[in-house]
């Protein structure tokens, strides 16, 4: 079928360069990248046949909410915007209002693969209507793996990015616990080979997993991780995920410690560790570390 994608980033342009690979017609448009087809979204639009599919793929916020208000200016009756983005599903019930007020129908797909998913495929999550999920199913199954699965029609407008959401907060858990039983392997003192363990791990055991893979490979590239630095940033999922917890009275304390984790990685001086070790100093007489150069910090740089 016939598509245009607007963002042509890591995952928008490999999106689109899969789908053209299985045949698809795509008109990419992108306000930075030198692989854009057309100019502008006018441009874009004008490059569709009616009625027109318009997948947006860009940075979640402000620059869809942008690119979402103009296509509703822009497009018209019949015409379909599919929004692929990491956006909160709150925000997808007020857009798919806005745009059906028009006539324009709206899906809501949350999309994992990573800068992998060219190769091997992407993980397609669905919310909206039926007859739109339809109209674009040979778009969702040309992006799915080819040996099958990947896809799932999850439920009414918003359930796309909030099972996308929830996903997101697993793997967080998921990465936490490899990274707390690597730091441990590392601390005993015995175990000698932890890239080895890791990679006995990934056949015949109930831990395999895409992500063991992924750990292997960098260890593989980078045995003691001296290259990196100890901080990680969240994108936004793992907060949503939290908070919807909350709003559910849901407990998640595996998703909720390891987002902690992540903003505990950004401090050089933990402020709230300070107090620790200044009551312990107070009640104990337990030795304090005085202000200075972070003696970790040269590992992590």
């Amino acid at each position: 079928m016939q598509l245009g994608m607007i963002g042509l980033g890591k995952m928008g342009g490999n999106m689109a360069a899969r789908l053209r690979e299985k045949g698809h017609e795509v008109v990419g448009y992108d306000v930075a990248s030198d692989e854009r087809d057309v100019d502008s979204l006018t441009d874009l639009l004008a490059r569709l046949d009616a009625p027109r599919t318009v997948w947006v793929m860009v940075p979640s916020g402000d620059p869809t909410a942008a690119t979402v208000r103009q296509l509703g200016e822009l497009l018209s009756e019949g015409d379909l915007v599919v929004e692929g983005g990491n956006s909160h599903y709150v925000d997808d019930r007020t857009r798919a209002e806005e745009l059906g007020a028009e006539g324009i129908g709206y899906l809501d797909v949350g999309v994992s693969g990573g800068v992998w998913g060219r190769r091997n495929g992407y993980g397609i999550m669905v919310g909206g209507a039926a007859e739109h999920v339809e109209r674009v199913r040979p778009v969702f199954e040309a992006l799915t793996p080819d040996e099958g699965g990947g896809f799932v029609h999850a439920g009414a407008v918003g359930a796309g990015h909030f099972v996308k959401m929830v996903h997101n907060g697993i793997e967080y858990g998921m990465m936490q616990s490899f990274a707390e039983g690597y730091e441990l392997m590392a601390a005993s003192g015995i175990v000698e080979d932890i890239p080895g363990t890791f990679d006995s791990w990934r056949e015949g055991t109930v831990v395999r997993s895409w992500l063991l893979d992924l750990l292997c490979r960098a260890l593989e590239e980078d045995p003691d991780l001296s290259g990196l630095r100890g901080y990680a940033d969240d994108s936004g999922e793992g907060r949503w995920t939290v908070q919807a917890a909350v709003d559910h009275a849901v407990p998640a304390p595996a998703i909720t410690a390891a987002l902690y984790a992540r903003f505990a990685s950004r401090q050089d001086d933990s402020p709230a560790m300070k107090v620790v070790a200044a009551l312990r100093n107070q009640f104990g007489g337990h030795a304090v570390t005085k202000s200075g150069p972070d003696p970790r910090k040269a590992s992590r740089d």
